[in-house]
């Protein structure tokens, strides 16, 4: 695969500005490869240096299922698995790759005890994202 040395170069400038850290420079060489093969981008948020490693984000995989050329996303809550007065969801979602495929299956759940504190009273669209950003990743 053709490496895209401009967005490689982008993305080492916007990971040593946006982590200042000295330790970056182990964590660039599989950016550099990120990049390349996937032609994720550090400004535009596809990626972000989590825990000691690269994380593909919500809005990263997005992009990536429409170059791939994606043809659609089905989500339903998982009803058996859902309370809504203990704001307890889970989701199912499927993603497709063309018009012929069974599909790639990702589930997601979400409680007030499983998510920052933060976005306690959304746990319905934490659940949802999981579930679409799991079957992202199969497909």
């Amino acid at each position: 695969m053709k490496r895209n040395l401009s967005l490689e170069k982008k993305n080492v400038k916007a990971a040593k500005t946006k982590w200042p850290d000295k330790q970056i420079a182990r964590f660039i060489p599989l950016l550099r490869e990120l990049t390349s093969t996937h032609r994720l981008s550090v400004a535009a948020g596809d990626i972000i240096l989590l825990n000691g490693g690269w994380y593909v984000t919500h809005s990263g995989l997005l992009r990536l299922a429409r170059r791939s050329r994606c043809t659609g996303i089905h989500v339903q809550p998982t009803l058996a698995f859902c309370d809504p007065c203990e704001k307890r969801w889970a989701f199912e979602a499927t993603v497709y790759k063309s018009r012929g495929c069974r599909g790639f299956v990702g589930f997601g759940d979400a409680d007030p005890s499983n998510v920052s504190s933060l976005v306690h009273g959304a746990e319905m669209r934490v659940a949802e994202t999981r579930a679409v950003n799991r079957a992202l990743r199969k497909a």
